[in-house]
């Protein structure tokens, strides 16, 4: 059975920082498939889920464990009175801060994806570069509304998708190899090169609630994973 890293957990919520590459829930066509909530509902029984990150995001998830803190919570979701940011590395050299504010829409197109679009439900994202490199930024995102895929759609919208994202970016994955040029012997010119990385450049990384039943303001960070680090730690850092 997959690891649980359970940063948090009381009678009434868990919090986990889910690894990347692991479905939330059940993928609709693959209903046997292992997920967060199976894994906990073997550990807790009855789970709710009260919010989602995509299978290749990383970072910080809340459950509750009775339907009364499901409801409290995702009431609290749906007046924003959750604080959620994310660690990003974004593709290019974004401004020191900025808004986009553009209204988002499911895409007729490309099934299961999302579009900006004028007729589209509002929707908010914030951010903060904290370092730009070579070639990404690393930036601090806000959500202040929850569409599926926003931080995606709303940084590819501005020029500057997540730095991998195979559907809204410009690579699926990154080698190594492509800083280092063709003199890099163990290039992914030569057949034994792994990727440096293959999921979304994209961390849930700071959460910030009410205790729905206790009052208490709480404050969860789920530390940057190991393949996130280590891109940063190749990058050329510019300022």
């Amino acid at each position: 059975m997959a690891a649980l890293d359970i940063l948090y957990e009381d009678e009434h919520l868990v919090v986990v920082n889910k690894a990347a590459g692991m479905l939330t829930v059940a993928d609709r066509f693959q209903q046997e498939s292992v997920h967060l909530q199976s894994l906990l509902r073997k550990k807790y029984g009855e789970i709710f889920t009260i919010h989602r990150l995509d299978k290749d995001t990383s970072g910080l998830v809340v459950f509750a464990k009775d339907a009364e803190t499901h409801r409290l919570l995702s009431l609290a979701f749906e007046n924003r009175d959750i604080n959620k940011v994310y660690l990003a590395l974004a593709d290019g050299n974004l401004p020191d801060e900025g808004s986009i504010d553009e209204p988002l829409a499911l895409s007729e197109s490309r099934p299961g994806t999302m579009k900006v679009y004028k007729k589209g439900k509002p929707s908010l994202t914030t951010y903060r570069t904290l370092h730009r490199y070579e070639w990404f930024s690393e930036v601090e995102v806000t959500l202040h509304t929850g569409r599926m895929h926003q931080i995606r759609v709303h940084l590819a919208h501005i020029g500057h998708p997540l730095f991998v994202d195979p559907v809204y970016g410009r690579r699926a994955e990154f080698f190594l190899s492509e800083w280092k040029g063709r003199k890099y012997k163990t290039g992914k010119f030569s057949e034994g090169e792994r990727p440096l990385i293959n999921r979304l450049t994209l961390h849930a990384w700071k959460l910030d609630l009410i205790h729905p039943v206790t009052g208490e303001k709480m404050h969860f960070e789920a530390d940057i994973p190991k393949d996130l680090r280590a891109l940063l730690k190749q990058g050329k850092i510019k300022e």
